[in-house]
């Protein structure tokens, strides 16, 4: 069973940066759509950046400006750049990927089990 892994959480001060990177643990045939969600405890969990296959973007009001998602489409990973960071941006980040991982089945959306980061000082 493929699986999205999330890596790079941790604790940052306001002001810094991190970088979440997201990759399947096993062999994909293709990655289409790819995002970055982010879930507070007792809260929704909201859309952060999206990318598509062909490398558009989008983002959050929130984040635009500090955030910035990207793809290595030949490793099937997706990046979160993120700037200057502020304690509102704590929270479980998860990322989402279509992926079409075996002939026998059609593309279908896959989740990470989320990676914390905190901003704090």
């Amino acid at each position: 069973q493929v699986q999205l892994v999330e890596t790079g959480g941790g604790l940052v001060q306001p002001g810094g940066s991190l970088r979440l990177s997201c990759a399947p643990n096993g062999s994909v045939l293709s990655t289409y759509n790819m995002a970055w969600y982010r879930q507070v405890p007792g809260k929704s969990r909201d859309v952060v950046a999206t990318i598509t296959t062909g490398g558009i973007t989008s983002y959050s009001d929130s984040v635009k400006g500090r955030f910035t998602i990207s793809r290595n489409s030949a490793e099937n990973t997706v990046y979160l750049q993120m700037n200057n960071l502020k304690p509102e941006d704590t929270a479980i980040y998860y990322c989402t990927a279509n992926l079409w991982v075996d002939a026998l089945s059609q593309p279908k959306d896959y989740w990470g089990q989320g990676t914390q980061v905190t901003v704090s000082s």
